[in-house]
């Protein structure tokens, strides 16, 4: 029978393992290459710019951890909204078709490194929560050389595959000359947007979600200013057309990258790399790659599924491309209640299985699907009650009706099932909080690749015929998900943490 861990307010032991967590590593036994450093030179100030998540009131929580990252994606997807009404109205719908088969791309890519940070942000959420602050550091300093290294592979990969992925994924011909140049360019955000995301997720991790808002607010400014000068040529700029919106956003993320990491610094906030000082502590590189592994494939599968299905819609013609970057605009938006409450609830689980607060936990659950599922419900409602006039932001219903059809056909069926999507987003975020990732990758494997795909390439190229059977597919996918996320947390397995089970479950209350 193992001993009765220490109240959740007790400072970690020698090991450096946190009351309760299942994922903690134990590093007595192992050298440390950091730990010279960490004696030689001062800690950083225990707390500072953490946030408590394992007491206090859960909605309350909740509501104010989220709302600075819904805040942000709201800014980020009114940019997004804006640079699309910029493309499709002046620059013409085949700029706005390059833009939506470019993102799936992007996003497989993305996804690689925002696997890799989640699994930072569980380390150092569970860390933080059983008040293990050099643990924190470790998982920060070796973050940042991880992040570093992965970013420049992907880059130099992407630059070579670019053109031969356009055109796999079918991009319709006239699109091609568009897309490929504006991809390249890029491509060359991608180490300065990894280096955001990573310092994101450390921040959420301890609690801080609001200093990450600040300077996403900054840099979507100077890009909004910067976009329709550079594509228009306006005040003397060059005229770039659809390369310009890159060209700005390589501009933006690299000075918002460079202010972010000056104000952490200078704060002496914890999770500020401190560049002379980088190394790699091999244990801590080890759990980050086997959390974060798994949310690299699920994130990737997911953007192989994104481009399968815009490889359907391809071959229904332009317009069904067009229908679907501009119906996916508004359907970003009204989504992103249920991924930033999903964030919340992760980091808010990890914290608290750091402690070892296992029923606070269920607590999170519930009142996150009251939350988060309340709120889709409404947006859900607002969009399906209104497609076409929202549409009509993108799309000139008298010049594209065929496009304005589609569009709206998308916005009734997949929206509609955006409460399955938000109650997914909640059972994940808490299996996910656990260190489990690879049980929500097996999700994404039966909803996208067992069910979504294989039904929307039946429904629309042998049921139906049209477009509209890929959006039904889409819709039966979420709901899938949805069932078998909830029933295994229902179950209570992921108690058991992707290390440790064993020894995560005798910690519980009532545990053997």
């Amino acid at each position: 029978m193992q001993a009765p861990p220490p109240e959740p307010n007790h400072p970690p032991g020698p090991t450096g393992t946190g009351p309760g967590s299942p994922l903690l590593p134990d590093t007595e036994h192992v050298a440390d290459p950091l730990a010279a450093v960490e004696e030689a030179t001062p800690a950083p100030p225990v707390r500072r710019g953490a946030r408590d998540l394992t007491r206090g009131s859960i909605p309350r929580h909740l509501l104010l951890f989220s709302l600075p990252m819904l805040a942000g994606s709201l800014l980020h997807m009114s940019y997004s909204i804006v640079n699309a009404i910029w493309v499709g109205r002046f620059l013409g719908k085949a700029s706005l078709a390059a833009v939506t088969v470019g993102f799936p791309i992007l996003f497989l890519l993305m996804a690689i490194a925002n696997g890799f940070s989640m699994g930072a942000n569980i380390l150092v959420s569970q860390y933080t929560g059983a008040q293990d602050w050099s643990g924190v550091r470790r998982v920060v300093q070796s973050g940042y050389l991880m992040i570093a290294a992965l970013c420049l592979v992907l880059l130099a990969t992407g630059e070579v595959i670019i053109g031969p992925l356009l055109q796999l994924v079918g991009t319709p011909p006239e699109v091609l000359p568009l897309a490929a140049p504006y991809m390249r360019l890029m491509l060359l955000t991608l180490p300065p947007m990894f280096l955001i995301s990573l310092t994101g997720a450390l921040l959420r991790g301890v609690g801080d979600s609001t200093t990450p808002l600040y300077f996403q607010t900054g840099g979507l400014l100077l890009t909004a200013v910067l976009d329709p000068l550079l594509m228009f040529g306006w005040l003397g700029a060059p005229r770039l057309g659809l390369v310009g919106t890159a060209v700005a956003a390589l501009v933006t993320q690299v000075l918002a990258l460079i202010a972010l990491l000056f104000h952490l610094e200078r704060r002496g906030h914890m999770v500020a790399p401190d560049l002379r000082t980088l190394a790699l502590h091999r244990p801590t590189v080890a759990h980050i790659a086997r959390i974060g592994f798994p949310s690299v494939l699920q994130q990737g599968l997911v953007s192989l599924g994104i481009l399968f299905v815009v490889g359907l819609v391809n071959q229904f013609g332009e317009d069904a491309t067009a229908a679907l970057g501009a119906a996916g605009r508004i359907d970003q938006i009204a989504s992103l209640p249920a991924m930033t409450f999903g964030m919340a609830v992760s980091t808010m689980a990890g914290q608290n299985i750091g402690a070892g607060s296992y029923d606070r936990v269920r607590k999170v659950f519930w009142w996150g699907i009251l939350i988060s599922g309340g709120v889709t419900l409404l947006l859900s409602a607002m969009v399906m009650a209104l497609p076409e006039l929202l549409l009509s932001l993108f799309i000139n219903r008298s010049v594209d009706p065929q496009v304005m059809a589609m569009g709206a056909s998308y916005l009734r069926i997949v929206v509609g099932s955006f409460v399955f999507f938000a109650v997914m987003f909640v059972s994940n975020g808490i299996i996910n909080g656990a260190g489990q990732t690879l049980v929500t990758t097996g999700f994404t494997v039966i909803a996208m690749w067992l069910v979504r795909i294989p039904l929307a390439w039946w429904l629309s190229q042998r049921v139906l015929h049209r477009v509209e059977g890929v959006w039904i597919a889409m819709a039966v996918g979420f709901f899938v998900a949805m069932v078998v996320s909830v029933s295994y947390f229902l179950s209570g397995r992921w108690r058991g943490g992707a290390m440790g089970g064993a020894a995560a479950r005798q910690r519980e209350p009532g545990g053997a």
